[in-house]
């Protein structure tokens, strides 16, 4: 079946992703632009993992503030070039970054961000807690742990729910923007102002 040019290019446009797979994903789906669009999806996912360590130096600063003006948000979200940093994807995925961060003022990005005073010191309160509970000295460590955990998903922004979609984790949210565009995709910094507060 022959492929036109103005069918994958108009895939590589919704999509971000290279010619050749374009192409390749239109010959599978027999033309058809949906289909293909998460063929391309599927594809890519198994490709994400293989990308993580791609150097990310192009990207955008995504923004938003809240519609009272009293907090604002700017996220810098890295990918791997200039095309796939002006993607409608990519820009959809920063704004729903920065939305997220005003909606739940994460500490950090990652749990490994997290400064250790801070997780020493929750650590200690969790700990503290779980013994005024009267749970035996053996498992308190285990339920510190979990306690631990979540507040690793309360406080970290790739940990967190997407408040668009509880089911899915920013992280995951992440993931299959890479598999639709190709592209290894990083958050670097977040802002969050709040009037009246320090940064965070």
């Amino acid at each position: 079946m022959a492929i036109s040019a103005s069918l994958v290019k108009e895939l590589r446009e919704r999509t971000g992703a290279g010619m050749m797979d374009c192409k390749k994903a239109l010959e599978e789906c027999g033309c058809d632009q949906e289909k293909s669009l998460l063929w391309l999806r599927e594809k890519g996912l198994s490709k994400a993992q293989k990308k993580s360590g791609r150097a990310t130096s192009q990207g955008y600063i995504g923004s938003y503030i809240h519609s009272n003006g009293k907090i604002g948000v700017m996220v810098e979200l890295k990918c791997e070039t200039d095309f796939v940093a002006k993607n409608e994807k990519f820009l959809e995925l920063a704004k729903d970054l920065a939305m997220q961060v005003a909606a739940t003022s994460p500490l950090c990005v990652a749990p490994e961000d997290i400064d250790p005073e801070v997780l020493e010191r929750e650590r200690q309160i969790f700990t503290q807690q779980t013994k005024d509970e009267g749970k035996p000295d053996n498992i308190i460590p285990k339920i510190v742990e979990g306690r631990m955990k979540k507040f690793a998903q309360e406080v970290c922004l790739l940990e967190q729910a997407f408040i668009k979609d509880d089911s899915r984790k920013i992280k995951d949210l992440i993931t299959e923007t890479i598999a639709v565009l190709g592209e290894n995709i990083q958050v670097g910094r977040i802002v969050r102002l709040a009037l009246g507060e320090e940064a965070a």
